[in-house]
């Protein structure tokens, strides 16, 4: 297989041993895995990093439907946080400030808060 390229969104080979164990754990082994763990990170980290749709990741990574199932699977909420949160706070990765599912939560409803603004002061004015 030839190597892709590099991406400053990459972390590296002893970043991902510390986490390894945790990202496998997240789904039942029941088959040989197809494809490289390391790089489907990589993808996700990069999707991050860049805000890039799903269907623009660079040649070289995964397909993107599998890196998107991967990252449904990291990033599902439990009562600890989600699993993704979790391994990028151990490895220390500095990526955006919000992570890209609260960006698009925040921008589904972008004029919600000024609505309900704005009915508040309705209601003090009667």
């Amino acid at each position: 297989m030839k190597k892709r390229q590099a991406y400053p969104s990459d972390i590296s080979m002893e970043q991902f041993m510390q986490i390894k164990a945790q990202l496998e754990s997240a789904r039942k082994k029941t088959r040989p895995r197809e494809v490289d763990l390391y790089e489907v990170f990589c993808a996700v980290l990069y999707v991050l990093r860049s805000g890039c749709q799903w269907r623009m990741l660079p040649e070289g990574f995964p397909k993107w439907r599998t890196v998107y199932a991967y990252w449904r699977i990291w990033s599902a909420a439990n009562r600890h946080g989600s699993l993704l949160q979790r391994v990028l706070k151990k490895i220390g990765w500095r990526g955006p400030c919000q992570l890209w599912t609260q960006r698009v939560t925040q921008s589904a409803h972008p004029r919600r808060p000024e609505r309900e603004e704005r009915r508040h002061r309705r209601v003090e004015r009667l």
